[in-house]
């Protein structure tokens, strides 16, 4: 007779071993993904997407977080809101997932129609007793943070969330993300496991072979090397790398550029990491040249040099640079298929063809996001054999992905597992 599934998902976070890949069911099991669901993308804030999703009253995004679902909206006083997507009748779900404008919120089951600020306006048939008052939308959490949406489902969030702000919110400040727009958005579903997809994205070990095109600009050495296994050219690469570092986080600081590196990792339930790291090449953005991609700077930015300023969190990747912006979103679909929603920002005034070419600026991330989705699928395709043992990762270019396991583990036995 086989565990009920919180004792053996219980058995099963005991029992990995620290610097290692998970067990397998961790990855693979229906089970497993169901409690990540519950745990980690119901119970923590989460990106959402950017604030210029809704950049006028009427605005509406629409996010589906596992069996819930989320409307996010700027109100007629130009307050951003979030909801869940639930009529208060009979449970209807009120708007597809999207982006898109209303007046009002009408349910298309029976019609009762709840204003942008959440109050139910109108319910035909109900009575004179029925106190609509008492009918409001279910409100969500929701945070922006620099311009970035942050939401969380449970009734108390995690206060840490301000630990992010504190860290976020002037790094942030010049590139005026409240006064971007979306230029362009592509939706990948990866063939695998969802945290298969942050470990990949929390290392660079396989960037040289796999990402000829973000290596242009990226640069593989600020993710570890193993000094003993450079040959003496790639010493001095690697020596001449980390002296240029030195030098462009001296300078960047003196002109109030935050640059060193901040890690809210395990022992917090808010997972954030970020710094700005030098770009190669000519190093003004992540194209294929390394030269910026739009002429209209973000925000208040009046430098194309100012490196990349990157953020990582626990479904979330960004990357910042001084003509455009790049956010990823990473939402669970099943235990083996996980949503990459990517969005291009650029300044809202940008004019694309006259300052911008979408295919230019989207060619480094659109690339490199398809190869990863390659990379994820064969992975998770290997986890599912029987022949799999958890691997050991790289001390000299693998350490984030086990501080990412090691915070997955603390916040699920935080909650009951």
């Amino acid at each position: 007779m086989h565990d009920s599934p919180s004792p053996r998902i219980a058995s099963l976070l005991r029992s990995r071993q620290p610097n290692h890949t998970l067990p397998a069911e961790l990855y693979t099991d229906a089970n497993v993904f169901d409690a990540d669901m519950e745990v980690i993308f119901h119970r923590h804030w989460i990106y959402v997407g950017p604030i210029c999703d809704v950049p006028e009253p009427g605005d509406v995004s629409v996010v589906d977080i596992g069996r819930s679902s989320i409307i996010i909206l700027r109100d007629d006083a130009d307050v951003v809101r979030a909801f869940f997507n639930v009529c208060r009748h009979r449970g209807a779900r009120l708007l597809p997932a999207g982006i898109s404008t209303i007046g009002r919120l009408v349910c298309p089951y029976h019609q009762w129609t709840y204003e942008l600020s959440g109050e139910l306006a109108h319910a035909m048939h109900m009575g004179k007793d029925f106190d609509a008052s008492c009918h409001s939308l279910v409100p969500v959490h929701l945070r922006s943070i620099g311009g970035l949406l942050y939401a969380c489902l449970a009734d108390r969030p995690p206060a840490d969330l301000d630990d992010l702000a504190e860290v976020m919110e002037a790094r942030l400040a010049p590139y005026g993300l409240r006064d971007a727009k979306v230029a362009h958005q592509v939706d990948l579903i990866e063939r695998g496991n969802w945290k298969l997809t942050i470990e990949n994205n929390r290392e660079c070990y396989h960037c040289s072979a796999t990402h000829p095109e973000l290596c242009v600009a990226f640069v593989d050495l600020d993710f570890g090397f193993d000094p003993a296994s450079l040959s003496a050219e790639d010493r001095a690469l690697a020596e001449a790398h980390e002296m240029r570092y030195a030098g462009k986080a001296r300078e960047w600081e003196a002109l109030g550029f935050e640059t060193k590196a901040v890690e809210h990792l395990a022992g917090h339930p808010t997972n954030f990491r970020t710094q700005r790291l030098v770009m190669g090449g000519a190093g003004e953005s992540q194209t294929a040249d390394a030269l910026a991609a739009c002429g209209r700077l973000l925000g208040s930015m009046t430098r194309k040099d100012l490196g990349d300023l990157h953020l990582w969190g626990h479904n979330a990747w960004h990357h910042f640079m001084g003509d455009h912006a790049v956010t990823t979103m990473v939402m669970p679909l099943s235990a083996s298929e996980t949503l990459i929603r990517t969005k291009w920002l650029v300044h809202k005034e940008a004019v694309e063809g006259a300052d911008y070419d979408v295919d230019r600026l989207t060619h480094v991330w659109k690339a490199t996001n398809e190869q990863d989705a390659h990379l994820v699928a064969i992975a998770h395709a290997g986890i599912g054999s029987r022949g799999y043992r958890p691997g050991t990762y790289s001390r000299f270019t693998e350490g984030q992905l086990d501080n990412f396991l090691t915070w997955y583990i603390q916040r699920m036995q935080a909650h009951g597992f």
